[in-house]
């Protein structure tokens, strides 16, 4: 007797519908399984047949073949065993194939019939919304974690015995999942923007980096507060909504990274990777890929503090995630595109002792200087937005500290931003002014005639790159824009210049 049930696997970060197909006939007693599978997905029908035979199931000795459609579509997993077991259970008598119509499943079985939880649930729930499936049914495990999901009837279950309980039930006695309702989320800075003493500059810099999405690199002597501010960024972002936050989760499901205590990912995300990462890391990739560092870092922060130190084969993964924000990794078994939609901040020393410009206490030679700056190549140094310098923060502002604007002045001023550029961009696939391309600059990066000729003047004596001048341009719109301001205006231009000449005097 053959019978299907619908399931959905990850590749990439993505989620794809499988169709699991089981047979059972009279034959030579054997279980073989079809369709591009891995050794993990294999290796289920030895966890399905001993966790229903230890449910109360008996197994006639008739020859089983169950497929896995697709079959050009590599499978990997564990999320296979409840869909094939509810198969077998169908052809075998034990469940009417009606219940089973339109039905999306997806867990891992134990020996004992327990119904374990798996990574990836999230993209899978979505996917059965989009297929437009009656019911999905999930281990419990992962209930917490499709709270936020409407629109469809979700069924958590603990045990194959009571899968086929509920299997006997109308609808499963499952309803409608009502979606929680959305609770925004703060991120909790470990400082607060008030709190830094002095390094003016490298706070407005990271102000209009957030609120434009601007990446940012930060050079100065050690100790000077390039962390501090990078890792006090996150807190004057406003709050995720509820669409971005979904599509974090996702892929954070998809990579097995959401935990049981916060199965929604509320606030951005803030990625620290060592220096010692490997390119492999950072991009993503393994026999079937994963999502890397630049992936995880997904509408959220990438920060590679002490830049030099990364090798060089590292930094160069991430030319194309900066431009095209994405990255595609292929392999034999396929292509695999995964989103890289990310706010890059780098900080760095300017040598390797970390005092220098300050000749009375760096002892590195001019050599050993532009070697260590040599390290960053000319196309990665290009792609920032902004660059700033931090020197040694005087003793009269650490004791006599003036207080600027606190975390929660500056939020709100980022939050203004974001509304102006979403109400600009609204339906043209943009969201901030550092994603702008090509006809898009030329359209909503209008300037003054004076401001005009000082870009022009610009271009000629910085000698830019035409992506350093669009870059410039970008970041005078942002900087226009937290003042409140229609029009690019020339002060706002020599601002955005002033951040990218850092560059030109170190490099």
């Amino acid at each position: 007797m053959f019978r299907k049930v619908m399931s959905a696997t990850i590749v990439g970060v993505n989620c794809i519908s499988v169709q699991v197909e089981a047979d059972v006939r009279n034959g030579l007693p054997g279980f073989s399984m079809v369709g591009y599978l891995s050794s993990r997905v294999r290796e289920a029908q030895e966890r399905v047949c001993t966790a229903l035979r230890n449910s109360g199931f008996s197994f006639p000795a008739k020859h089983i073949t169950v497929n896995l459609s697709p079959a050009d579509v590599k499978k990997d997993g564990t999320g296979f065993d409840l869909p094939i077991a509810a198969a077998l259970l169908s052809a075998l008598g034990y469940l009417d194939f009606a219940c089973l119509e339109n039905v999306c499943m997806a867990g891992e079985l134990s020996l004992s019939g327990e119904v374990k939880g798996i990574r990836g649930i999230l993209p899978i729930v979505d996917r059965a919304v989009k297929e437009k499936c009656r019911l999905c049914i999930i281990p419990k495990e992962n209930a917490k974690e499709v709270e936020m999901i409407d629109g469809i009837p979700i069924l958590a279950v603990e045990n194959m015995r009571e899968f086929t309980d509920y299997a006997g039930l109308k609808n499963w006695g499952a309803e409608r999942n009502p979606g929680k309702k959305w609770e925004e989320e703060n991120y909790e800075s470990e400082w607060d923007f008030c709190e830094i003493a002095g390094q003016e500059a490298a706070k407005e810099a990271a102000v209009i980096a957030a609120a434009g999405f601007h990446n940012l690199l930060m050079i100065g002597t050690k100790g000077s507060g390039k962390t501090m501010i990078a890792k006090s960024i996150p807190g004057i972002f406003p709050c995720l909504s509820k669409e971005e936050a979904m599509e974090i989760s996702g892929i954070y499901s998809a990579a097995g990274l959401l935990s049981q205590e916060k199965p929604l990912i509320k606030i951005r995300p803030f990625r620290t990777p060592h220096h010692t990462i490997s390119p492999k890391a950072l991009a993503g990739g393994g026999q079937m890929p994963r999502p890397g560092e630049i992936t995880l870092a997904h509408k959220g922060i990438l920060f590679l503090d002490e830049l030099p130190e990364f090798s060089r084969s590292t930094l160069e993964v991430l030319r194309q995630p900066l431009e095209e924000h994405k990255i595609c990794i292929s392999r034999v078994s396929g292509n695999f595109q995964f989103p890289a939609d990310f706010l890059f901040i780098a900080a760095m020393n300017a040598c390797p002792c970390g005092y220098y410009p300050d000749r009375n206490k760096c002892s590195c030679s001019d050599t050993e200087v532009a070697k260590y700056m040599g390290k960053i190549s000319g196309p990665i140094l290009d792609r920032f937005d902004l660059c700033t310098e931090m020197k040694q923060v005087p003793k009269e502002k650490i004791w006599k500290k003036k207080k600027g604007k606190t975390t929660c002045e500056l939020r709100e001023m980022v939050k203004e931003t974001h509304e102006i550029q979403k109400d600009r961009y609204k339906g043209k696939g943009v969201s901030f002014n550092g994603r702008l391309q090509g006809k898009e600059i030329e359209k909503y990066c209008q300037t003054s005639r004076e401001g005009e000729k000082l870009l022009q003047r610009a271009y000629e004596k910085m000698h830019l790159s035409v992506r350093a001048y669009h870059k410039i341009l970008k970041t005078a719109r942002t900087i226009a824009d937290l003042e409140k301001s229609e029009k690019i205006e020339v002060s706002h231009i020599s601002k955005a210049m002033s951040f990218r000449a850092l560059d030109k005097k170190d490099w």
